[in-house]
């Protein structure tokens, strides 16, 4: 008989406790799956709505600068001043990234 006493069952409530942190565990597990997967499936019209924010931005700075000469959109200056911009633009990052690479 103390051989059934020293082998003692454990308590139902030892059992609760040890699943306790597991399922906390798979809760986080899930609501960062959650975000993740919300993350992935949102990035493209972020990426969109990103692109067309910068090619709005690019517009009014085009009006602006070419504005100031007296070029008004939809003439063909304007388009040659745009064009021109750009490639200031286009230049302007390329600086950019060479200083970055540690060339400049």
């Amino acid at each position: 008989m103390t051989e059934a006493r020293g082998k003692a069952r454990p308590s139902h409530d030892t059992t609760d406790e040890m699943q306790r942190p597991t399922i906390a565990a798979a809760l986080v597990l899930a609501v960062v799956t959650a975000l993740g997967l919300s993350a992935l499936v949102s990035a493209p019209a972020l990426r969109q709505a990103a692109e067309a924010d910068v090619a709005r931005v690019i517009a009014d700075e085009d009006r602006d600068v070419c504005g100031q000469f007296g070029l008004r959109p939809g003439t063909p200056p304007f388009a040659t001043c745009s064009r021109e911009l750009a490639n200031v633009r286009r230049k302007q990052s390329e600086r950019d990234q060479a200083a970055a690479a540690g060339i400049l």
